[in-house]
């Protein structure tokens, strides 16, 4: 956890319990539990809503609108009539 051994935790407590005092470092400990728990259950739901989110885009970027979906099969129509359009050769008038 952090890179921090069994000395390093024992060094960290001494020195906490001599500045903090016996009576206060449960209160602390405790204060600081919550602390960090609340953090965590905060930082969670983030995540959570961030890939809700990200699955409400993706599922709109393979599904799209309605209106998308006509407005790029008119463009698609246009454009096959140009290409016929512009394939077939004129017609020359009758004499």
């Amino acid at each position: 956890m952090f890179g921090i051994g069994m000395p390093e935790m024992i060094i960290i407590l001494v020195i906490a319990l001599i500045v903090i005092g016996p009576q206060k470092l449960p209160e602390l400990a405790k204060s600081l539990g919550k602390g960090l728990a609340e953090f965590k259950k905060a930082s969670e739901d983030f995540q959570k809503n961030v890939q809700e989110e990200a699955r409400k885009t993706e599922e709109e970027k393979k599904e799209p609108a309605p209106l998308v979906q006509a407005a790029s099969t008119e463009h698609i129509n246009s454009e096959a009539k140009a290409e016929t359009q512009q394939a077939a050769p004129p017609k020359a008038p009758h004499a």
